[in-house]
């Protein structure tokens, strides 16, 4: 039913020191939404990392009819919202030559740049524009941020590999070629910069805003906003505010243990345990038992980035081919030496567990977006969520059939529901159609892209 007073889009609670951004509401419209029309959300690009490639008969449908009944073991979690998925066979990634032993330096740095390094300037970071970037140039106008980056791990690999600037082992975004943005891993930190207030420079200028008294402050006010909500629009407000606090109270969970697990380790015991009581796990970024609790904690922050229209662009390095491992799945062999497996089978079921897990935290974000509704449908309706690796095998470094995963409708331009099993394309073709199914008008294709792939669109 249509509200007789209309939110700004724009609209946000407020407490002394804090602001927090609103969902979609029935009662508010798009700033671009043209009088007479309805009112259709924005769409957004959001992309997720895995490296060193996967186990290909673990991950690969047996045939593209078993797709959303009997998806192959590291698809399973995505099981519920298969329906909402994109599948495709046969993009190839950057031919790497001639850097051909510096593998691991390019199969995130071409990921969405879709191009090599400069050859002559190895030294340097020299490469090209990324995808997020191009979209985040073009939209980014339209939201506080103009795109988030986030990463598990920090950006911080040394290597030498073909001479090759350090920054290739570890970063995917490229603001400019000679740019690299740098991913933020501390959630508490990314909470700041979603939700913080801005001074007119666009650096924070107030406390935290999830300080619990302010988000207490904040959350008070919504009582009067509500007064004058539609019961639909009292409801979406209601889970929206839950999620923040959940986030909240996990991060300050994570936090509290952290601080736990450093007064044991220099000897100093906590007055809340008991003597025979284990000793609080110590959780790190990237290295702690539970890499899942903070994995989930930032797919939640892209979540709500998204929710609120504070941006509309973002990636997510979920780890980077430097060693991480992984002892929540019960075993501490890094990641990286396990895919060099030559077909032993303990390794390569270590691997495909690695693999699963990965997608299991894709599908945690995945799943929380198809459950939100937001205008005619989900917050996954109106986005474009990509997951993949820049290796299609870890064990010889193929690149031939990379892997990818792509959620969501984008708004109705993507062909969901489906495995298409011969598509031939390349890494840039890919990113180019998925910015034109974004609404970005680029005017030449990524890197080594020459064409869109129209097999995986709808009326673009």
């Amino acid at each position: 039913m249509e509200s007789k007073s209309r939110l700004n889009r724009r609209a946000c609670l407020k407490g002394v020191g804090a602001t927090l951004g609103l969902p979609l509401l029935e009662s508010m419209g798009w700033a671009d939404t043209v009088k007479g029309k309805a009112v259709r959300p924005p769409v957004r690009l959001g992309f997720m990392y895995m490296p060193h490639g996967v186990i290909m008969d673990q991950f690969w449908p047996a045939t593209a009819e078993s797709f959303l009944t009997s998806p192959p073991p590291a698809l399973r979690s995505l099981l519920p919202v298969l329906d909402q998925c994109l599948l495709m066979k046969g993009i190839s990634g950057v031919p790497i030559s001639p850097f051909n032993g510096a593998p691991h330096a390019l199969e995130l740095s071409t990921w969405l740049t879709a191009q090599l390094p400069d050859a002559d300037k190895r030294h340097q970071v020299n490469i090209a524009i990324s995808a997020d970037q191009i979209a985040a140039n073009y939209i980014g106008a339209q939201t506080s941020l103009p795109s988030l980056e986030l990463a598990t791990m920090p950006q911080t690999h040394k290597e030498n590999q073909e001479g090759l600037n350090e920054a290739y082992y570890t970063h995917c975004s490229f603001r400019s070629a000679n740019q690299a943005v740098p991913a933020e891993t501390n959630p508490r930190s990314v909470l700041k910069r979603l939700f913080g207030q801005r001074d007119k420079s666009g650096h924070l200028s107030k406390p935290d805003p999830l300080d619990r008294k302010m988000l207490d402050l904040v959350i008070g006010g919504a009582k009067d906003l509500r007064k004058n909500l539609p019961h639909g629009d009292k409801q979406k407000l209601d889970e929206y505010l839950d999620g923040v606090r959940s986030v909240e109270r996990r991060i300050a969970a994570i936090e509290y243990r952290q601080k736990e697990a450093a007064l044991e380790k220099a000897g100093v015991a906590s007055s809340k345990r008991n003597a025979s009581d284990s000793p609080p796990i110590e959780i790190k970024i990237p290295e702690g038992d539970k890499r899942s609790e903070y994995m989930k904690v930032m797919c939640d922050l892209n979540v709500l980035a998204f929710q609120t229209d504070t941006t509309r662009v973002s990636t997510y390095i979920g780890s980077t081919p430097n060693g991480v491992s992984y002892p929540e799945l019960g075993f501490s062999d890094a990641h990286h030496s396990q895919t060099h497996h030559n077909h032993m089978a303990e390794k390569v079921k270590k691997v495909a567990a690695i693999t699963a897990f990965n997608i299991e935290q894709y599908a945690y974000m995945v799943k929380r977006m198809a459950s939100l509704s937001e205008g005619d449908g989900t917050l996954l309706d109106n986005s474009i969520m990509m997951w993949g690796s820049g290796l299609e095998d870890g064990n010889k470094h193929r690149r031939e059939n990379l892997p990818f995963i792509i959620a969501g409708k984008g708004g109705g331009t993507i062909n969901t529901g489906c495995f298409l099993t011969n598509i031939r394309g390349n890494q840039g073709d890919l990113l180019t159609t998925l910015l034109a199914c974004a609404g970005v008008q680029h005017d030449r294709p990524v890197g080594i892209g020459t064409k869109r792939i129209s097999q995986m669109t709808r009326g673009i």
